[in-house]
């Protein structure tokens, strides 16, 4: 059987045992209502009679004295009473005529024992024993129909006429089955027909309404192979999956199954294509993350779909904030390079490397261009555009730092031959110069203290041009992944009885997470400390050293933010120069050898200061590949342990 025709018969079976049962419920509650009927109708009688009889009573024994200690006396002159009452009798008889339930009908007295009845035999008769009616209106629509058309049964209804707490006579009305079973019987088959129509009208509607909303299937099933054939390749494994396919699901005539297998085929090729997708787009943001300049790529309706990490350095906005939100979300025209940009979109100008100076001073170079479809018949339409931002001070920044690299290196190596040929004259100078010492007598005395400036200047003298050898010896690292934050914690504490000592307040602000960087731990120690004590020592009346780790996906930043005097700008380009110093006692090597170190680690020094507010030093070198996350937990395991670097001498 096909999928289709078991759909359509499950609906129509459904439709069937739905109406069947509201019909069931419709004939049950039309059933009670008319057993009610039935009942209320009967009782309406009742109080009927019980009425007639109180005054056939009360008119019979008027004038008729009564023993009232004597029962027999009163049951006779009751019984007298009510069957020489024309009233009375007049209404029994109505009731049996015109009742088409009522069976028959008695007056007794307390003991059931009939003082009038329609049925003559059961004058002074005991009245036999029957169910109550008003049982028949808490029954289920089961049991009253086994009642209505079982075996014959008679019903009573029974009313009392009670008087100073003594029943005196009873009302009894019988009614019969067999009259019930007739006077219900027209209105149940017109019922049962109206219930049989309605399952028929339902079930032919069913029928049709599931062949009717089956049919889209058929043009789901050509809108299917419309698609795949705009994106089925033409040949290689994966036409030939589909073309499998294809002859599997063309065995079966049913639709249905045709539409599953098609979707199916669909759902498998949108799978892969998401794969490559995800691939394409992991290989474009490490591209994008990669660039120095802002790229923004926008849609037709101006919203933003493609953003580089640069972004951020420009706009100062996380960028999966900038990521689906419109340019008038993006810039603000309060802006400069926010007025640039909204004016360029609302008039639809491309903009080809026009640089800006913004607020804080920064020379931006803004390109803008337009993307269209040539492919157009009548004219070119729009898809989007793409917006460059070029920090042009960072270029100046990397060609200074270029030039600097060049210059340490040339410095390198020429201290290295001018430190060896200048090691042997001082060498020879300190033996000849103790042979003199040796030689010289008491006599001699005065001339002892020449020699021992002699001595003490050449001893530093030896200390500089080792400090220069050190310097310009190639540095063999020994990198390990290792989390910066107890890196920080180590040199804070090396430094601490320094900081304490200058009245200096440290904030230390690290991330809750490891922060993973491949670096030489001593090295990197080093380079640290140098940066620590020269803020500490900026500060003269003491002040806050603020030292902060952060993250971001490609770089780890150290900054070092002090309370000093500042840095003068004649003198900051120089600060890095091997030997030059602005600190009496200085030896100008400690920043020389931070930024060497920095540079080392493929990382980038970068220094603010405005003169009277203070300096920051901001270290940043690579992180670790994110997709590290074993050695992370691990790290963060130790950090939470109290476990110190390995390589720590102190530790």
């Amino acid at each position: 059987m096909r999928l289709k025709t078991k759909l359509v018969v499950a609906i129509t079976v459904m439709v069937f045992v739905v109406v069947s049962v509201l019909s069931w419920l419709y004939f049950g509650e039309m059933l009670q209502q008319h057993i009610e009927q039935s009942y209320s109708a009967t009782d309406i009688i009742a109080h009927q009679l019980q009425f007639a009889t109180r005054q056939a009573i009360e008119n019979g024994t008027r004038n008729v004295i009564i023993n009232a200690n004597d029962p027999a006396q009163l049951r006779a002159a009751v019984a007298t009473a009510l069957r020489n009452d024309a009233a009375l009798n007049a209404s029994l008889g109505s009731v049996i005529s015109y009742s088409p339930t009522v069976f028959d009908v008695a007056i007794a007295d307390g003991e059931g024992r009939a003082y009038l009845s329609t049925d003559p035999t059961q004058q002074d008769q005991l009245l036999p024993q029957r169910p109550d009616y008003a049982s028949l209106l808490h029954a289920s629509v089961k049991q009253i129909l086994d009642v209505v058309f079982g075996p014959p049964r008679v019903y009573n209804v029974t009313l009392g006429l009670v008087r100073q707490g003594q029943t005196i006579a009873s009302v009894r009305i019988g009614v019969r089955t067999t009259f019930l079973s007739a006077t219900f019987r027209p209105w149940i088959e017109n019922a049962a027909t109206l219930i049989v129509v309605a399952i028929m009208v339902a079930l032919i509607v069913s029928v049709f309404v599931g062949n009717l909303a089956f049919q889209p299937i058929e043009q789901i099933s050509r809108r299917l192979d419309a698609l795949s054939q705009l994106q089925m390749p033409e040949s290689g494994p994966a036409g030939e999956l589909e073309a499998g396919d294809s002859s599997d699901s063309g065995d079966s005539g049913d639709t249905v199954v045709q539409v599953s297998h098609k979707i199916e085929r669909l759902g498998r090729r949108m799978k892969n294509v998401e794969e490559v997708f995800s691939a394409l787009k992991e290989n474009l943001d490490q591209i994008l993350s990669n660039l120095q300049d802002g790229m923004m790529l926008f849609t037709q309706d101006a919203r933003a779909v493609l953003v580089s990490s640069s972004v951020e350095r420009f706009l100062g906005v996380d960028r999966d904030h900038i990521l689906g939100a419109k340019v008038p979300e993006i810039f603000d025209r309060s802006t400069v390079l926010g007025r640039i940009v909204r004016e360029a979109f609302d008039r639809g100008i491309s903009l080809v490397q026009e640089e800006i100076t913004t607020e804080t001073g920064r020379k931006v170079e803004v390109s803008l261009d337009f993307i269209y479809d040539d492919r157009a018949p009548q004219q070119r339409q729009g898809l989007g555009a793409l917006l460059t931002l070029h920090d042009s001070e960072s270029v100046q920044e990397i060609e200074s730092e270029l030039e600097l690299s060049r210059r340490l290196a040339a410095i390198g190596q020429l201290t290295s031959g001018v430190g060896h040929e200048v090691k042997n004259p001082i060498n020879a100078i300190v033996v000849h110069l103790e042979l003199l010492r040796n030689k010289m007598n008491a006599q001699d005395a005065p001339a002892f203290r020449h020699l021992d400036v002699i001595q003490n200047e050449i001893q530093r003298l030896d200390r500089v041009v080792q400090t220069l050898v050190d310097f310009s010896r190639p540095v063999e690292l020994k990198l390990h992944d290792q989390d910066l934050r107890q890196v920080v914690n180590s040199v804070l504490m090396l430094a601490s009885a320094e900081l304490e000592t200058r009245d200096v307040r440290v904030i230390n602000e690290v991330p809750g997470r490891a922060v993973i960087a491949k670096i030489d731990a001593d090295l990197m120690q080093q380079a640290l400390l140098n940066v620590v004590l020269n803020g500490a020592q900026a500060m003269v009346m003491g002040g806050t050293l603020r030292v902060r780790l952060t993250e971001d996906s490609r770089w780890a930043a150290l900054s070092i933010a002090d309370e000093g005097e500042g840095i003068p700008d004649e003198v900051r380009p120089k600060i890095f120069n091997l030997y030059f110093t602005t600190k009496r006692g200085g030896s100008g090597i400690g920043l020389a050898m931070t930024y060497r170190i920095i540079q080392l680690h493929n990382g980038h020094v970068d220094v603010e200061s405005r003169v009277g507010q203070g300096t920051t030093f901001t270290l940043k070198i690579p992180v670790a590949a994110p997709s590290d996350v074993k050695l992370r937990g691990h790290l963060e395991a130790d950090a939470a342990t109290g476990t110190t670097l390995s390589k720590e001498p102190w530790a």
